[in-house]
């Protein structure tokens, strides 16, 4: 007795008819009643009554019938089972605050609870990760600052806020004393930006726009694409910077920057989960981004 042979009896009965089964399974009528004479003969019994309109199942074939769905059910299973490895892999576009400041606290919780699941991280600024995305890349992404791509979903999953950072020196002690410092104050001196394509860039343009403050205005010493260099020039008293809170706490948590806060409508910001719009997220990424999003939020 083969599956084959089981599989053509199944698909007979379901449909009624030889014709309608072998259109169903893409073989030959013949064929089909090869399988059928075959089970027969090696049961030793009738398994269909022929009639002019229809195909009918005897008693032993009926009882066969039952018996053959379940077998063929279980066989799909075994194969479905050892075709899966049990390792799951995510491959995930992040910008630079989520891929330094989120992941490592949520990734160890998230492997206690799916201890078979894997990451590829690929780090890049926001824009990176949309392109990224869009080519299939990636399942997931985690930016800092939304596109105008309508091909991706942005959902927010946390709030960041930015800050002022500056030198630790007398001047900026001194400012750092006094209540309500204008943050143009804090901006006279040499100014160290992001690179474009960041959100931590985008959320600094945004601040001087709403604050009046132009660009051209300031004395911009330096762009820089790395997060932690920027932290360390300022450490080193290059410039002052506008970055991430995340970002400066273990600096300024090291007295080795000072902090500024920045106005609270202007200071915040969402972090985004990106998905590609329209196609589904396969379950294993699913359940990933809906943990991420109760773990953050």
């Amino acid at each position: 007795m083969e599956f084959k042979q089981l599989q053509s009896f199944v698909a007979v009965i379901r449909c009624g008819s030889f014709t309608e089964a072998a259109e169903e399974l893409f073989l030959s009528q013949p064929t089909i009643s090869i399988h059928i004479r075959q089970l027969e003969e090696e049961l030793h019994t009738q398994l269909l009554i022929r009639t002019t309109k229809r195909v009918k199942p005897t008693p032993k074939g009926e009882q066969l019938y039952e018996y053959a769905q379940s077998i063929l059910e279980l066989r799909d299973r075994i194969v479905q089972a050892c075709s899966e490895t049990g390792e799951r892999i995510i491959h995930l576009g992040a910008s630079t605050i989520p891929s330094a400041y989120i992941l490592p606290e949520i990734l160890p919780k998230y492997g206690a609870i799916a201890p078979n699941t894997y990451f590829v991280i690929h780090q890049g600024d926001s824009q990176d990760v949309a392109k990224g995305l869009l080519e299939g890349l990636y399942d997931l992404g985690l930016t800092g600052m939304r596109t105008e791509e309508e091909r991706l979903d942005y959902s927010p999953f946390c709030q960041d806020r930015m800050v002022l950072i500056t030198p630790v020196n007398p001047h900026f002690l001194a400012l750092k004393a006094r209540k309500d410092v204008p943050i143009a104050e804090l901006l006279q001196g040499p100014v160290i930006l992001r690179e474009k394509g960041s959100g931590s860039r985008k959320s600094a343009d945004r601040f001087l726009e709403q604050a009046g403050i132009a660009e051209e205005n300031l004395q911009v010493i330096a762009r820089v694409n790395d997060q932690e260099a920027v932290k360390n020039l300022v450490a080193g008293g290059l410039g002052v910077s506008i970055l991430s809170q995340r970002a400066a706490r273990n600096f300024q948590e090291e007295r080795r920057v000072l902090a500024f806060e920045l106005p609270e409508l202007t200071a915040s910001r969402n972090l985004y989960l990106v998905s590609r719009r329209g196609v589904p997220l396969p379950e294993h990424v699913r359940h990933f981004a809906e943990f991420v999003r109760r773990e953050s939020l």
